[in-house]
């Protein structure tokens, strides 16, 4: 099949059994094509409701309607979106909170008949939906290098459909299929179990849509390019010959006296297996295959999203639901959902009153408002300004430096850069974002002396304390050779000074501040391996890196 007819039949297979297939995860940003593909979703005989990422439990679940309840007096409830079962529409999908992703796979899980179409509009591979609902979501449709060109107006029978759908309870499948389906879903290095079910799920809506009670070979290996290829992490590779036993070379089988003289194998002679994972070869497609042998296909089940850490705070950043609690003059009181937590109790409470008052309001039924706001991440670069390679060593920071703050617009990142050398350290840059005052700053850094080590490390944890007070995620990148000979006194003692780079290196651990370890040495240091192991850091070697270098080391170890 090509691009868009995998697109056509996998939207046809959800129409027909949307409820067991879960859903569609949609990898597109906005564009005539992905329009193409929503403007059809309406062929899904399912209420059409639209989520944001953002969305709170009351609207999911329900609750109690205020007003209704105050105009009458008794407990009116309000029906949430999950009540009956529906089409649920979630753009901006790789915005899902951990949270939200747990509430809809739970919704998908209790099998209502909701299914989701989950837009994913992430521009970088590590932008992506959760994991949690990637596994739910039977149809998997990527339209980022699908041209204009290649598509056609997606147009659908909809009494064939409905027909499809009154057929799909009575159509099976033989006893085996699911187990040929486990065993290449294992092969292509997927690690659920969901994958080969909702492959086999995909399979009966095929054969109901072809009119048959009985699936065939051509819907499962359909089923193997819709479902199981799109989630491949790894080439299927032929299993290892055994060591041969015997140098005699076996006697030749006799042949069939219907094969044809050529001795080729037809279709019908293959194993299932083998014409299932030619399927899913088949269905790879080119710009994928990098990614695969890389081991980057399985995008949903990132976490990282390289952006700072999310902190909950009372007064600002986006609303998420509120929680009960004390007021204490600094939080704000949620009105609307406190009087939703004292409606259900007015009738007991007005007999047991002893004074007539129109609402009953007690300190278990505030509500206090909650905000979560994301801190801009901190880069603090540690940089050994010592010895005779010092300009080097700068030289190749300041590069990484400006090329890391070029990112940092897109990613709200500020960078710090601490310098040590002689007898101390001296914060060179603080936190800014401003390319233009970072390259003043470095134009003019002078090298050369002892290596402080200890020093440099303590500077920077006093950088991050201040920053982390500021809202900041702090993350420390020391680039050194790793030869401490300075003390934190100021006294050249190399056996002293270790010392001193290794208590430092426990107190950022305690701090818990995420750091990484470049040693820049011609040679790899043990000690400094040693200290990264301390700090609870990766150690990167990168003996005589240029700035494109260590600046992709930096952004390997943030994202990963």
């Amino acid at each position: 099949m090509t691009p868009w007819e995998r697109v056509e039949t996998g939207l046809a297979a959800l129409a027909v059994d949307p409820d067991g297939l879960g859903g569609l995860w949609l990898r597109a940003r906005s564009s005539p094509v992905r329009d193409r593909v929503t403007g059809a979703l309406g062929v899904i005989d399912l209420p059409q409701r639209r989520l944001h990422p953002a969305i709170g439990d009351e609207q999911l679940f329900g609750g109690i309607d205020l007003t209704a309840t105050l105009g009458t007096g008794k407990v009116v409830d309000r029906p949430g979106l999950l009540s009956t079962p529906g089409l649920l529409v979630l753009p901006m999908a790789e915005r899902t909170s951990p949270g939200l992703a747990a509430r809809l796979a739970g919704a998908l899980d209790n099998n209502i008949g909701h299914c989701l179409i989950a837009l994913d509009e992430g521009a970088d591979p590590d932008e992506a939906l959760p994991a949690a609902l990637v596994d739910r979501l039977g149809v998997h449709i990527d339209l980022e290098a699908l041209p204009w060109g290649e598509t056609d107006p997606l147009t659908y029978d909809t009494d064939a459909l409905a027909r499809a759908r009154a057929r799909l309870p009575g159509v099976t499948a033989e006893a085996g299929i699911l187990q040929d389906l486990t065993v290449v879903a294992m092969k292509l290095g997927i690690d659920s179990l969901r994958a080969p079910m909702l492959a086999l799920r995909m399979a009966k809506a095929l054969a109901a849509i072809a009119g048959q009670d009985i699936v065939e070979v051509e819907e499962v290996a359909a089923a193997v390019e819709l479902v199981l290829a799109p989630r491949a992490t790894r080439f299927p590779q032929d299993p290892p010959q055994e060591p041969e036993q015997d140098q005699t070379p076996p006697e030749p089988e006799p042949q069939d006296q219907d094969q044809g003289d050529d001795g080729e194998q037809t279709l019908e002679d293959l194993p299932l297996q083998d014409i299932l994972l030619e399927a899913a070869q088949a269905a790879l497609p080119a710009d994928l295959l990098a990614q695969l042998a890389a081991g980057k296909a399985n995008r949903g089940a990132s976490g990282s999203t390289g952006a700072g850490a999310r902190r909950k705070g009372n007064r600002r950043g986006r609303p998420i639901p509120s929680r009960r609690g004390r007021m204490d003059g600094q939080s704000r009181v949620d009105i609307i959902s406190t009087l939703r937590a004292a409606a259900p109790w007015q009738t007991i409470r007005r007999r047991s009153a002893r004074h007539e008052q129109a609402l009953y309001i007690q300190t278990d039924d505030i509500r206090l408002r909650r905000y979560e706001e994301k801190s801009d991440r901190l880069l603090i670069f540690v940089v050994d300004a010592s010895g005779s390679a010092a300009m080097t060593r700068l030289a190749e920071a300041k590069g990484a430096v400006e090329l890391l703050l070029a990112e940092a617009y897109a990613r709200r990142d500020h960078v710090a850069l601490v310098a040590f050398r002689g007898e101390g350290a001296e914060l060179l840059l603080p936190p800014t974002r401003s390319l233009v005052q970072t390259k003043r700053r470095l134009a003019a850094l002078p090298g050369g002396g002892g290596t402080p080590l200890a020093a440099g490390l303590k500077l920077a944890l006093e950088v991050s304390a201040q920053a982390s007070g500021r809202g900041m995620t702090p993350t420390i990148a020391l680039l050194t050779d790793g030869r401490a000979n300075i003390s934190l006194e100021g006294t050249p003692n190399r056996a002293e000074a270790a010392e001193d780079a290794r208590k430092m290196g426990h107190a950022l651990r305690l701090n818990g501040l995420p750091a990484m370890v470049i040693d820049m040495g011609m040679r790899p240091e043990r000690s400094l391996k040693a200290l990264a192991e301390i700090m609870a850091a990766p150690y990167i070697p990168l003996p005589r890196a240029d700035a494109n270098r260590l600046s992709s080391a930096v952004s390997a170890v943030l994202e990963s």
